[in-house]
Formats: structure tokens, C-alpha cells, sequence
């Protein structure tokens, strides 16, 4: 069983110190559904509300740090080389909707790094957490990314474009490139946690752009961290970190980051 290291020890406080209230307040979003307001602005109070338990307990925790957030201000520590990566409900979606399939990510960036990281599901209570150079794990579960070699056995995830948000062409592109040569394709609307299953073996690869620092800095971590390669379309790490993310095992990354080049050199 590995010891846990003090960062992780941290962010688990904090996720399950602000965990309840998510759970409480997904438990009453399909009461809304019907209501003539709408669920949108209890939602985001439910992200806001997240995030200010969060920097709460973390900031107790290491009050020098600062914070980069989705939902508010970036706040700048004392020490302007540590702060943490935060998105308080990725899946935000899926949360209006009554759909159980969210997170809460947490980035530890130390010198422009990140050293340790988590995703914490609050509904089935999977905590899955790394630091840079020890391995990723599930709980105290040490994880490996899939041993596939092939991509027409590989069950992929990705996100899809949607109304104000992607390029819509681009993905046309990539799907008809990559789809008939794999055994799946799922988008379940959670970068964070489908990062984190491919770090699980789950899913056996995972790409998609237009992503925010932190819907993806935990998970780059755990994949890396479980034996997966994570790099941008152009098979490098400059875009990784500005939302260009292809992440798979050895074996397949350099076929899936093939197809999808192929798709982006036809734009």
C-alpha cells in the first residue's frame, strides 16, 4: 500500500470536505428540470460553492499557494512558483442534466509543473491521484493505461463540439479518420475523468482540443504517471497544456496521433 504523499493527503481533505454539498445538490437538480427558472443558475452556484470549499481547505493547508480557478479570480499567492490548478464540477453538463458523471480535478503546479494531481468522483467515490515519478493510482490501487496494441481493438473517448464552443469541420475530420479503425468511440463529457480512465485502462485512448488548463492538468498527470504517453497533435508537449491532447498507451498513441495529423493536414 503506498504512503500517501503530503499534497495528495491535502487535496483528498479538500474533495471530500466539498464533496457532500455536490452530492446534495445534484440529488436536486431533477426537481428543477420541471421548475420555471431552470437549473443553469443552481448549477453554478453548486460550481461556485465547490470551489470556495476547496480553495478553503487547500488554502489552510498551504496558505503561501496560489490558485488558478474556473469559475473565479485567479488568486495569486505569496509564492508565486506553487499554486493549485482547480475546475470545482467538470461535467457541468452532465450535472444539469441528472447524468452521474462528473468531477472535481485538482492540479498541484510547482515551477510551472505539475507535481501531483487528483480526480475525485463524488458519487462512486473514486479517488484517483498521482505525483510526478511515483505512479498513479486508484485509491491505494497502483494503475497501468492498457496493454492494446492494436486500435481496431481500442474503445477510444473524445469530446465533440458543441453550440459556441469547437470547431465542428476539424472534428468531422478526425472522426471519419479514426472511427472506422477502432473497436469504440464514447464521449462522456468529463475531460478530467476520461483522462483518468485511460490512466485506469478503462478507456484505451483519449484525444480532444479546445480544453481549458484545468479541465486536463490533473489528468495529463495520472496518464503519464499510469505508463501513458500525453502529447499535442503535432506529437509534442507545447500544446498539451493549452487543450491539444492525444493520450493513449505506447503502443497506440503513435497510430492514433497518425490518423488524427493525417485528419488536421486536410484543414
Amino acid at each position: 500500500m503506498p504512503a500517501r504523499p503530503a499534497l495528495i493527503t491535502v487535496m483528498d481533505r479538500a474533495v471530500r470536505k466539498a464533496a457532500p454539498r455536490l452530492r446534495r445538490d445534484f440529488g436536486e437538480v431533477s426537481a428543477l428540470q420541471v421548475s420555471r427558472k431552470g437549473p443553469s443558475d443552481f448549477v453554478s452556484n453548486a460550481d461556485r460553492a465547490t470551489e470556495e470549499t476547496l480553495v478553503e481547505i487547500l488554502s489552510q493547508a498551504r496558505p503561501d499557494w496560489g490558485f488558478v480557478l474556473e469559475e473565479g479570480e485567479d488568486i495569486r499567492g505569496r509564492n508565486d512558483n506553487e499554486r493549485w490548478i482547480i475546475d470545482p464540477l467538470d461535467g457541468t453538463s452532465n450535472f444539469l442534466h441528472s447524468i452521474p458523471h462528473f468531477a472535481i480535478s485538482i492540479g498541484a503546479e510547482i515551477h510551472g509543473e505539475i507535481r501531483a494531481a487528483c480526480v475525485y468522483q463524488p458519487l462512486t467515490d473514486e479517488f484517483f491521484w498521482a505525483e510526478k515519478g511515483k505512479g498513479a493510482f486508484l485509491h491505494n490501487q497502483r494503475l497501468r493505461v492498457s496493454a492494446r496494441r492494436e486500435l481496431g481493438d481500442a474503445l477510444l473517448a473524445t469530446g465533440i463540439p458543441f453550440r459556441g464552443h469547437g470547431n465542428f469541420e476539424a472534428f468531422d475530420r478526425q472522426l471519419q479518420a479514426v472511427a472506422p479503425n477502432v473497436a469504440g468511440i464514447r464521449r462522456f463529457g468529463s475531460a478530467a475523468l476520461d483522462l483518468a480512465w485511460v490512466a485506469a485502462g478503462r478507456f484505451d485512448g483519449f484525444w480532444e482540443t479546445d480544453l481549458n488548463y484545468w479541465d486536463i492538468a490533473a489528468g495529463v498527470l495520472i496518464v503519464r504517471e499510469a505508463g501513458g504517453f500525453v502529447t499535442d497533435y503535432r506529437g509534442s508537449d507545447r500544446k498539451v497544456m493549452a487543450g491539444e491532447v492525444i493520450a493513449a498507451n505506447n503502443h497506440l498513441h503513435s497510430k492514433l496521433h497518425k490518423l488524427l495529423a493525417g485528419a488536421q493536414r486536410q484543414g
